[in-house]
């Protein structure tokens, strides 16, 4: 049984040697710059930002020129009533429209308010009062276009939370894969030195039961190089679940490919003062500038509102033409004869429509300058925490580094009296045992380490 377990252990060992022979580096940025390019939540940030586009387009088609023909004929019991022919020309303008058309009307019932034969005309339609300003299709460009810069964003926000999520999942697959490489070191330590003692206790220089208490040692080693195996295999998934191809498809990272574990080493990443990165957030931070956003479109619709305050007075005129050509023979004697003009006015007593929907635009904008307030707060804090965290954990690792130079010089010297005969096999797999734990101590820092500075650039919005 006892060799049947060493043989496994050390076929394993030789596998993973030969894999070693053909492993290819595969870097944080490589990782990352893959995630940016073909990850659907890319992708799908980048639709938003065309949808917001279609809506700005969509908002223009208000200012766009329509032609509009109405054209009616009435004849009954061999009389000819009436017959309109009336195509109009309206163009929109940024205060106001522009129309113009032409008249073919007749009959022997001709409405009296209608001109007979042909007729030409070139007007304009203004408002005077409300409207003036401000309108529906005005406030609905603005706010469109606010809504586009929103939408940028939006997918800055959704980028910066893929790649957080990216970033942790890979220092994840770094410390699992060095754990297990260790455990792998450790395991062939343990095998070496059980074939040692028992050719030791065969020549009668070590007991039997220090045969035993080497297989125990490798047995404990091997049981936690299976549960870091398990471990890595989950990271592995976790770091495929970004791997996306350029025709929209998943794949699972190539079982040679193994993570930089040089710039894991790395106990010293820049960061800068705790101040300059609140006031970057501040500025910077996506959901900061949405809430930014937000208030101008709400600014918009208050001003929308406060026009309500104003009556309706539209005033329109007309040049009139007889024939298809309105502005033949036109002089001021003609305009003093031949124009239509008039007036449309209206205005609520009480304006309490009014009054309501401008204090609930106002309710609204008070209401997200709280959340405005509220969520910078919290943006501060956040950074406050995550920064408190990285500056301990890199204090944590320094601790940590140190301890373990000092348990390994210990193990080492251990091994070195057992080898001279002044020192027991339980004392040499005591010290292993307390190398490894604090091994494992420094990668499961290193990780939070790594972790925590992807977490101060989250919280502030400039992952990208």
């Amino acid at each position: 049984m006892r060799f049947f377990f060493v043989i496994i252990f050390s076929a394993f060992l030789l596998l993973g040697k030969s894999q070693e022979s053909h492993n290819k580096l595969f870097s944080v940025d490589e990782f990352i710059q893959i995630v940016k390019q073909y990850h659907p939540i890319v992708k799908q940030a980048g639709l938003q930002i065309d949808k917001a586009k279609s809506d700005v387009l969509s908002a223009k088609g208000q200012f766009d020129p329509t032609i509009n023909v109405e054209a009616s004929r009435k004849t009954f019991d061999g009389k000819n009533y009436y017959y309109y022919t009336n195509p109009e020309l309206k163009i929109p303008l940024p205060i106001g429209d522009i129309k113009t058309g032409i008249e073919n009307n007749g009959g022997n019932y001709l409405n009296t308010e209608e001109s007979y034969g042909k007729l030409s005309y070139f007007g304009i339609e203004i408002p005077l009062a409300k409207g003036l300003v401000l309108d529906k299709r005005r406030a609905a460009l603005q706010q469109a276009k606010i809504f586009e810069n929103q939408s940028e964003q939006d997918k800055i926000k959704a980028i910066n939370d893929l790649l957080y999520n990216a970033y942790t999942s890979y220092w994840q697959w770094v410390g699992a894969y060095q754990l297990f490489s260790i455990y792998n070191k450790y395991v062939q330590i343990s095998t070496d030195r059980l074939r040692l003692v028992r050719i030791a206790s065969t020549n009668g220089d070590k007991s039997l039961m220090d045969t035993i208490e080497a297989f125990a040692q490798l047995q404990n080693v091997a049981l936690l190089q299976s549960d870091a195996l398990m471990k890595l295999n989950t990271a592995t998934l976790d770091v495929s679940a970004f791997l996306w191809q350029q025709k929209d498809s998943a794949y699972l990272l190539p079982i040679n490919f193994v993570p930089d574990t040089l710039l894991f080493t790395n106990n010293n990443q820049p960061i800068a003062a705790l101040g300059d990165i609140i006031s970057s957030a501040l500025v910077l931070n996506p959901s900061i500038r949405a809430y930014n956003f937000k208030l101008e479109s709400l600014e918009v619709e208050r001003r929308l509102k406060k026009q309500n305050f104003l009556p309706t007075l539209n005033a329109k005129a007309n040049i009139l033409n007889k024939d298809y050509i309105f502005f033949k023979g036109v002089d001021a004697a003609f305009l003093e004869n031949n124009y239509k003009w008039g007036i449309n006015f209206k205005l609520p007593i009480f304006l309490r429509e009014a009054r309501g929907e401008y204090q609930k635009s106002q309710f609204k904008i008070a209401e997200t300058n709280l959340d405005l307030k509220q969520k910078k707060w919290e943006l501060e804090n956040k950074l406050k925490n995550y920064y408190n965290e990285f500056t301990l954990l890199q204090q944590q690792l320094q601790i940590v580094l140190k301890a373990y130079n000092n348990y390994n010089t210990l193990y080492q010297n251990e091994i070195l009296k057992f080898s001279n005969g002044e020192s027991s096999l339980f004392l040499v797999n005591s010290r292993e045992t307390k190398a490894l734990e604090i091994q494992q101590k420094s990668i499961e820092l290193r990780v939070k380490y790594f972790k925590a500075q992807k977490a101060i650039e989250w919280a502030a919005g400039t992952l990208r």
